[in-house]
């Protein structure tokens, strides 16, 4: 390929310069460049990358070389004069002809890539990502499933444990997006609040979600694996608690994975018909308020003071379970409360609710069953 040729050529010269040398001796170095990735997108990114990175070199040992040869040879102590290249017509022919060369060498890779970057079309599957503070939302367009992902509760311990005892702490989600590989996947992208980025390094995408806006990109998973990233836009205060995670298997574990998605969905479906026990609910309820709810208001009820009220003590904990259970489902316009009745189950949403209402030395005896709450959703 012609990227790689110059990519190539550019490295040579790299080394007979003088300059920084051979890859193997920088090994150690390769964490701190730029990722070359699992998709053929990511990969013509790196190339593209390296050929400026290899001219950006040759330039600076270029100017640099010239600096110091001058400074060694041409001082005033070794009586030089200053040489007049006024009207000098080669000197212009160069540093016109020159910055040309450069930027057609830099214009044509680069035209090519974000030709590649934009083209969507033929996609074997699309992928809706919508942006919320702080979590992901992913519906697979066509296969009636979709789902919340959100920081995993070991990163959420971690905070205020020891970080270090967690393994990809903040790095790491409650349910990944799956993709299988070999197949063209088209992400759609929008966000139901603010602006958020999804970035995932290894994918070679990087694509903002707006509010009211949608905008598009894809990726070409070659290797099935477990690729990490982050949103990569400052959207609050928890924007370093929304991580990407995305795991590519091989089509028939893919298709596992969707069908077992399905009848999670069903059995979930299902409980919302039956009566729960309160110990169920509050078992149930902790898990979802520590995912959903505790980055507002805290783990331990007591909120922000000023930012986000307390569970503790307050009117819609203590007070009519219908005021409760509406402010879940629908949230309060006009403030951070989000609208949780796409977001949760009905089954959640009642568990949620009954464990605020009879946690942290509430003890309303309310118990919320699912039933109760598909009148509110």
């Amino acid at each position: 390929m012609a990227i790689n040729r110059l990519a190539n050529a550019l490295r040579t010269l790299g080394v007979l310069t003088g300059s920084l040398a051979a890859n193997t001796a920088f090994a150690g170095w390769g964490e701190l460049n730029m990722t070359r990735g699992v998709t053929p997108i990511s990969q013509q990114q790196y190339d593209l990358h390296m050929i400026v990175f290899w001219i950006c070199v040759a330039i600076g040992v270029v100017v640099f070389g010239a600096i110091v040869y001058s400074v060694i040879n041409h001082r005033r102590s070794q009586g030089a004069e200053a040489a007049q290249f006024h009207e000098n017509t080669t000197v212009e022919v160069l540093w016109t002809v020159v910055p040309i060369v450069i930027l057609v060498a830099v214009a044509v890779p680069a035209t090519s890539t974000l030709l590649s970057l934009e083209d969507t079309s033929d996609a074997d599957m699309t992928v809706q990502i919508t942006g919320y503070q702080w979590k992901w939302k992913y519906d697979y367009l066509g296969e009636d499933l979709s789902f919340f992902s959100n920081l995993s509760q070991e990163s959420r311990d971690g905070i205020k444990a020891d970080p270090y005892a967690v393994e990809n702490y903040l790095l790491d989600v409650d349910k990944p997006l799956v993709l299988p590989i070999k197949k063209k996947v088209r992400f759609v992208m929008t966000s139901a609040d603010v602006i958020h980025a999804w970035w995932v390094p290894d994918l070679g995408v990087k694509q903002d979600t707006i509010p009211g806006f949608i905008n598009d990109s894809w990726a070409y998973i070659e290797e099935p694996g477990v690729y990490r990233g982050q949103c990569a836009e400052l959207c609050g205060k928890d924007h370093g608690f929304m991580p990407i995670v995305v795991i590519a298997k091989a089509e028939p574990e893919y298709n596992q994975w969707v069908a077992d998605q399905k009848a999670a969905a069903v059995a979930a479906a299902a409980s919302a018909d039956r009566e729960w026990t309160r110990q169920e609910l509050m078992a149930k309820g902790e898990e979802v308020y520590n995912s959903a709810c505790a980055s507002c208001h805290q783990a331990n009820g007591q909120g922000i003071p000023g930012v986000f009220p307390g569970m503790v003590g307050s009117a819609i904990t203590t007070g009519p379970v219908e005021d409760h259970i509406d402010i879940v489902v629908n949230g309060k316009p006009g403030t951070a409360m989000q609208a949780f009745g796409e977001q949760l189950t009905a089954a959640e949403v009642a568990a949620v609710v009954t464990y605020e209402r009879n946690a942290w030395g509430i003890d309303t005896g309310d118990v919320v069953q699912p039933t109760a709450i598909a009148a509110n959703k």
